[in-house]
């Protein structure tokens, strides 16, 4: 086991974490240019920038199941070089797209390549560091990692949007070109050899009540994250207009939000090492996120930069991934755990597709005919569900990882 908490597995998982985030979240930042570009109308922009954001999130939602099994079945490193390759690879074409369905296709590939990145690269960074130290390398990860939405609101406001994927695809391929040099996780390796122990079974998530139970519970606490992120903030200028606010820049409210996540995730990273909790800090954390939304969505903005000010305090509240997807990945034994710790984030992410829905049916006129009022009732609920998941969750800071589930 590594003992050194700034490893190569902790190197190469946060710069594959930049820019896996600076990826996905480009398509925030050029929305309405690309799609305007395109010949596509403000209007149009909206409901096709929902429809192809659905898209890359299906597709993250069919790559972390499968980098997932084959993370557990062949290796994290193998999965880890190889996710990077395909969403970079996605990214460059994104570059060329001409209208609707290509761009909707290249998001959906470049989503199955996003997927993998994250999940495998905590698991690795969770095996291959003692367990006193391995909320220190994830945060490590996930800090490091965030700043790839500040690197991509850098590039967009000098770049045009089909350099910004090319920047993009670039960042990837220069990634692999690197070259870095890392060692698979030994506790991969112990069950690997063991022919008899069952390895990325992913149904057996499904046949057990208690895994079932706990993959959920997962799954369910992530979900006000992209709640947060896919509708608030992505959606600011049009969240914007509502209050009476022109000019809110899409690209400068994801700037500001992932700057309060970075700051979170240093913050819930720290407290979860210094409660020697993970349970507690989740708790924490989501009511800071209730306080959040109701404050966005209440507070008569008078100026732009409140609403920018707001962004920022709404991704501190959401500054809890780098627990969240530590929390997968400990709840789960070594034959199982890439397979959760990949599906865990990404099935979070992937819930965005019946909360986008959800919003854009509440906000038509024949229904609240706001964005508002069906932020507030899609909020509500995404949060509901997270305070339910968290209770009675098992605590798994001081957890020994060394073991495999009964399959």
């Amino acid at each position: 086991m590594q003992q050194r908490l700034f490893n190569s597995a902790v190197i190469v998982a946060s710069l594959g974490y930049l820019v896996d985030i600076y990826d996905l979240l480009l398509f925030g930042f050029v929305r309405q240019k690309s799609l305007l570009s395109l010949g596509f109308t403000p209007e149009q922009a909206f409901d096709l920038g929902l429809s192809i954001q659905n898209w890359q999130m299906f597709g993250m939602l069919i790559g972390g199941i499968g980098w997932g099994i084959l993370g557990d079945k062949r290796g994290r490193v193998s999965v880890l070089y190889f996710s990077i390759a395909l969403y970079s690879v996605a990214n460059l074409f994104n570059a060329f797209v001409t209208g609707y369905a290509d761009y909707a296709f290249y998001r959906f590939i470049a989503g199955i390549g996003l997927a993998g990145e994250l999940g495998v690269g905590i698991t690795l960074v969770s095996e291959v560091l003692p367990k006193h130290k391995r909320g220190i390398g994830t945060m490590i990860v996930a800090t490091i990692g965030l700043t790839g939405a500040l690197l991509a609101w850098v590039i967009d406001q000098y770049f045009e949007w089909t350099h910004c994927y090319l920047i993009g695809g670039g960042l990837g391929i220069a990634l692999l070109l690197l070259r870095i040099s890392v060692a698979e996780s030994g506790m991969f390796h112990q069950v690997k050899s063991n022919a008899g122990i069952k390895k990325g079974h992913f149904l057996a998530l499904f046949t057990n009540k208690d895994r079932f139970i706990r993959f959920m519970r997962c799954i369910f606490i992530g979900t006000s994250t992209w709640f947060v992120v896919g509708v608030l903030v992505f959606f600011a200028p049009e969240f914007g207009k509502a209050k009476g606010l022109e000019g809110i820049v899409a690209g400068n409210a994801i700037a500001a939000c992932y700057l309060g996540l970075i700051l979170g995730d240093i913050i819930s990273g720290f407290l979860s090492q210094y409660w020697r909790s993970r349970i507690k800090v989740m708790a924490l954390f989501l009511a800071l996120d209730v306080v959040a939304v109701a404050a966005y969505l209440y507070y008569p903005f008078q100026y732009n930069w409140e609403m920018y000010l707001s962004h920022f305090f709404l991704g501190i509240s959401v500054g809890f991934w780098v627990i969240f997807v530590t929390m997968g990945a400990e709840q789960f034994g070594t034959n199982l755990r890439a397979t959760v710790a990949t599906s865990v984030p990404n099935f979070a992410r992937g819930m965005q597709v019946p909360i986008n829905e959800s919003f854009k049916y509440l906000k038509s006129p024949l229904v609240t005919g706001s964005v508002l009022s069906a932020a507030w009732m899609v909020g509500a609920v995404c949060l509901l569900i997270a305070f339910i998941a968290l209770y009675g969750m098992r605590e798994t800071f001081d957890q020994d990882l060394d073991y495999v589930e009964s399959i």
